[in-house]
């Protein structure tokens, strides 16, 4: 497993070549998954601030950066989803993008 983590999505040039290096491949031949759980745990983040991470429109540039297929994948939801359904998912994307947001949240 390869680790990304910024503190503010893909903003600058040299984030953006460690991407590509992790990845290796370009940005639009890769598939990824938005995770934005851990949002919902913080106070300062309204609904709103999920959507426009979601549909890369929140100022931390990750959703936006052209993939070649873009998914959501809502951690809370998974108690409820056959293992097998989403399981495959995530070992198919390229890359799990996840705002930050509450980790104690996270880890509850």
């Amino acid at each position: 497993m390869k680790l990304l983590l910024t503190s503010a999505g893909v903003k600058n040039a040299s984030i953006h070549e460690a991407l590509l290096g992790l990845l290796g491949k370009p940005i639009a031949e890769a598939t990824a998954l938005c995770i934005p759980t851990g949002m919902y745990g913080s106070p300062w983040v309204k609904p709103a601030g999920v959507w426009e991470f979601v549909a890369g429109r929140s100022g931390q540039p990750m959703t936006e950066l052209g993939w070649k297929s873009m998914g959501v994948l809502e951690l809370t939801a998974l108690p409820s989803i056959d293992r097998d359904h989403w399981v495959s998912w995530v070992e198919q994307a390229d890359v799990l993008l996840a705002s930050g947001g509450d980790a104690l949240f996270m880890a509850h």
